[in-house]
């Protein structure tokens, strides 16, 4: 699995963005087994610390479950993992959004922005 992860970014929500991503998209199957804390820890290039806290909080939120001594598994239902998913979704649209507004640039016209992202200049 790659990481990419932005270093100007806390690394702990984006370990539970991806993982959420991937479980939503069947990446990661329901009751999967996951890596290892520092088998993702070392792929990421992160603390182990960093993604085992991130596992709890995805624990937390129904999208993981750990077995004692076996390790993290993906829950069975991934209903969780599909609605953090669209809340991510949502608020990364809400702070472009804002973000496009702040530029003085109205919703209407953003909104053409976005239909037409493939076709911009960069």
């Amino acid at each position: 699995m790659e990481w990419k992860l932005d270093k100007n970014r806390a690394i702990c929500p984006q370990i539970c963005e991806q993982v959420c991503l991937r479980i939503a998209l069947g990446e990661f199957a329901p009751g999967e087994k996951l890596l290892s804390v520092r088998e993702v820890a070392l792929a990421a290039g992160v603390n182990p610390n960093t993604v085992q806290h991130s596992f709890e909080i995805l624990e937390q939120k129904s999208i993981l479950y750990s077995q004692r001594g076996s390790g993290w598994f993906v829950s069975e239902d991934i209903s969780a993992a599909k609605r953090s998913l669209d809340e991510m979704i949502a608020e990364k649209t809400r702070e472009y959004f804002a973000a496009m507004d702040a530029l003085g640039i109205s919703g209407e016209e953003t909104k053409k922005y976005v239909e037409n992202w493939k076709d911009a200049q960069i």
